[in-house]
């Protein structure tokens, strides 16, 4: 044998390496929806736990006047750049005391969520209202942390 074909036998075959860029592209096709669901996931639990601890630092101020929150509840993730921020809001007749609520963030990646924006009031009501200020209406789906 000589130099020349032991070369040929050692490199890919375009045929190969088209089965590999296939096999590739097929994978990317099915794993990177399923990445950015998960990461979305994270996202809308991360607002959910910071709603929780918002409303227990609201409850502990005892006033039924919209409370602003300190640095660190005031935005979700507490620190690094925003995604979603939180609010207080004030009594109305029918959330019990107060409200919090976490609006995504305009230019953040959870801008055009189908959850929306998150609210969750001191009668333990959670709901979420779209971009068009309307109820989502699978809203359990949204607070589902599985």
């Amino acid at each position: 044998m000589n130099a020349r074909s032991n070369d040929f036998t050692r490199a890919f075959t375009l045929l190969e390496l088209m089965i590999a860029i296939a096999i590739a592209a097929t994978l990317a096709v099915f794993a990177v929806p399923s990445y950015q669901s998960h990461v979305a996931r994270s996202h809308r639990v991360d607002a959910a736990s910071a709603l929780y601890r918002a409303a227990q630092f609201v409850e502990a101020g005892g006033s039924n006047d919209a409370v602003t929150l300190p640095v660190g509840l005031d935005q979700s993730p507490s620190f690094g750049t925003a995604v979603y921020r939180l609010r207080a809001l004030p009594a109305d007749d029918t959330n019990g005391g107060y409200s919090v609520e976490a609006r995504p963030v305009e230019t953040g990646p959870m801008r055009d969520d189908l959850c929306g924006t998150f609210i969750l009031d001191a009668t333990g009501l959670r709901i979420n209202r779209g971009a068009d200020d309307a109820l989502v209406k699978n809203a359990n789906e949204c607070w589902n942390t599985r």
